[in-house]
Parts: structure tokens; sequence; C-alpha cells
């Protein structure tokens, strides 16, 4: 795949309410205000100074286990083709090289076999290009993704609610300060730091003032209860064993082993040197024209 011109990832779009749009930059502030981004800042912080580490160390690269990650990740998105690939970076504003660059730090930092002291660097205070690989690393790492739906659960909640409780936006607020262990009069200089003003702060704490009101009614016993019963028969979890054949009369040898003989799947496996691995898997996983086969399965 060809390498293509890199974008700023905070313009990227990620979600639309009415005709307003919110960027990556805006997923993230919500984060922020939510008090849920430390960890993943520091995380990212420590990957990075690993693979710093493993570069000053001169570590090898093992090839092919970075090239199953990186098939697993296509695999996981659905992108067959090089060109699906290509395309599905350049909607996110990547390059083939952010997308290469990611497996190899992670490969780096898992093999470095050392204790890593990350920099005492705030999240605010950091250059653009760390925030930038931050940024790639979120894409990549499916966290930009939950944090926008995060964000697309407040901004339907804010819709819902036409008239927010004013006691739930005062608790919000002072849940505000108290996590981030501020005064009122501080207020100013932390939405600085952030380049936020009084209005999207007021906004935030509607937003979040309504999702908890929403999130109360909702999230009751009873409603879990229903919920639960209704998913039961989708939540169904089952566990199996696959082995690989060359050919269909070899899969028919290792049946007959199993059924008549009494062996194990993994004993054929080993005896055959067939690939064999467990999986676990939910029945709405399945294809629908085909669950009915797998409700009727025995042990």
């Amino acid at each position: 795949m060809p390498s293509t011109e890199s974008v700023s990832h905070r313009d990227l779009i990620v979600c639309a309410c009415g005709d307003q749009e919110y960027t990556a930059h805006d997923a993230i502030d919500a984060v922020i205000f939510r008090g849920e981004l430390d960890a993943k800042w520091k995380e990212f912080l420590e990957t990075v100074e690993a693979e710093k580490r493993s570069e000053e160390l001169d570590l090898d690269l093992d090839q092919a286990t970075i090239s199953s990650a990186v098939e697993a990740f296509r695999y996981e998105y659905d992108l067959i083709t090089a060109e699906e690939a290509e395309a599905w970076l350049a909607n996110r504003g990547l390059t083939v090289d952010d997308f290469t660059d990611y497996f190899t730090r992670h490969y780096r930092a898992n093999a470095l076999n050392e204790d890593i002291v990350s920099p005492e660097v705030e999240y605010h205070s950091a250059s653009l290009e760390l925030s930038e690989l931050f940024l790639s690393e979120l894409i990549l790492s499916g966290e930009l993704g939950r944090m926008t739906t995060a964000l697309m659960w407040r901004l339907a909640a804010r819709c819902a609610e036409k008239n927010p409780d004013p006691d739930a936006i005062a608790t919000a607020e002072q849940e505000f300060f108290d996590r981030n262990e501020i005064e009122p009069p501080q207020l100013a200089d932390w939405l600085e730091r952030l380049g936020r003003d009084s209005e999207w702060f007021n906004t935030m704490l509607v937003m979040d003032a309504a999702y908890r009101t929403r999130r109360d009614t909702l999230l009751v016993p009873q409603a879990r209860r229903r919920e639960l019963a209704a998913l039961r028969l989708s939540l169904t979890q089952f566990e199996g064993e696959i082995i690989e054949f060359e050919s269909r009369d070899a899969a028919k040898e290792a049946l007959f082993c199993v059924r008549e003989d009494g062996m194990s799947m993994e004993e054929v496996a080993i005896e055959g040197r067939y690939p064999f691995r467990r999986v676990n898997f939910l029945l709405e996983d399945v294809p629908i024209d085909a669950q009915q086969r797998f409700l009727c399965v025995s042990a």
C-alpha cells in the first residue's frame, strides 16, 4: 500500500448531533472532563518509552509476530484487500507508516523485559508530535471509538432531557471539582490549559447530568433483569475445539477415532500432527441462518 499524507487527527470528525459535528479533539476533551484519560495517557507514555529503550538495546524484531498482529487487526475490521485497508486508514487521517509503526511499537514494548518509568509529561503540555502519536494510538487500539460512543450517549441524553434537573447539574459540577481536586476559583486556569471556555464547561455539565439521569432511570434492577432475560439466548456461550485437516478423508478418519475409539479431539490432533485450537463464542456471533444448528448440538 502506498503511503498517504498525514493530516491532523484532532480534526477528524467522529460523530454529529443535529447539524453540530464533533471531532476527535471533542471526544478526548470529554474524557478529560470525566477524569478518564490519565490512565490511558500514562500507559501510552510507558509504551513509547519502552520502544525507545528497545531501540537503544537494538533488539531484533520478530516480523512473523508483527505480521500476525497486523493480519488479526485486518481480519477484525474486515479489511481483506490492501485497497480496503488503505481506505480505512485514509478515512481516519492515518498513513501506512502510522499503521506499521503502531504494531512495531507494541511489539518492541512487549518484548522488552525491563521496568519502564514513563516521563512526567501532562497531556496538555505534550508536544504536537507526541499528541498526534497518541491520537494514532487511540484510533488503532479502538479507544477513540469507545470514547466517541461515550460522547454519543451523552449527546443523546442531552437531547432527550429537555429540562435538565438543576440538582443533577450541581452534583455533576461538585463531582468535577472533587475528582480534579480544585476549587471553583481555579476553574478558569483549568479551562485555559485545556483550551476551552465556561460555555463548553456548562455544556459538559448538562450533558453529564442528563446522561446520569437517563442511566439511573433505565439501569434499575428490574430493567436489567428484563434485558438479560431477553438476551439470554443470544448470549449463550459455546466452547468448541477445532482441528484443521488437509482433506475430507482425513477429517472422516479423525471423526471415527473420536466417536468409535473414544479419543479426544486434542489426542487426534497430536497423533496426526494437525493444527488444533479451542474457541469460545456467543450464539449472536453465529450467522442467523446457522444458529439453529448450534442450538441443536450435543456435547
